[in-house]
């Protein structure tokens, strides 16, 4: 079970690295890694279990984040709806790749965080608003989704990891919270 001793925090070298393809249809072994990485993602979201484990709440974990440089993506949006506790985007995701953005970007108006950052990084990162993605799902089998607004956003947040690029770097340095026009900025 994946818990955040397991989860390697900025400055780690396997941060900064472009992780490798894994094979279609992956391993079992990654299959498995790919099931742990969802199990923390969902526990890491449910109070009493995060509380336990002491883990921070996270909607999704890269296998870098790991120390495993492979191209392997968890993510597990919640609705936030009491009544409908289906999420809105939980899938494992091997090899993804961003096949087509919008012209228009987006942000979140609080800012990003990561588990693998335990410090606060205030600013706006700016990504797509819009992405369509491809991905091989456990069995091997091809998958095309689109996304948009926070989902895309934690998707290019994770997709990022696995290109060794951590979400600070897209932060301006001269004014964090500058914003080009037509920006969304998603509460």
């Amino acid at each position: 079970m994946i818990t955040m001793d397991d989860i390697i925090r900025e400055g780690h070298p396997t941060l900064r690295e472009v992780a490798q393809e894994v094979p279609v249809p992956p391993t079992p072994e990654e299959v498995a890694l790919g099931q742990e990485m969802m199990e923390f993602l969902k526990n890491s979201q449910d109070p009493v279990k995060s509380e336990e484990m002491n883990l921070r709440g996270g909607v999704g974990l890269a296998a870098p984040q790991l120390n495993i440089s492979k191209r392997i993506i968890a993510v597990h949006v919640p609705s936030g709806d009491p009544e409908n506790e289906e999420p809105i985007l939980s899938a494992v995701m091997y090899n993804p790749k961003i096949l087509s953005h919008s012209v228009q970007d987006a942000c979140l108006g609080e800012g990003e965080g990561c588990l693998s950052v335990d410090r606060e990084v205030p600013g706006y990162v700016v990504r797509h608003a819009k992405i369509t993605l491809s991905y091989y799902d456990s069995e091997g089998n091809k998958q095309k989704i689109r996304l948009k607004n926070y989902e895309a956003i934690v998707v290019q947040h994770e997709i990022d990891h696995l290109n060794g690029v951590m979400f600070y770097d897209h932060i301006s340095k001269e004014n964090p919270f500058a914003l080009k026009d037509g920006v969304l900025v998603i509460d």
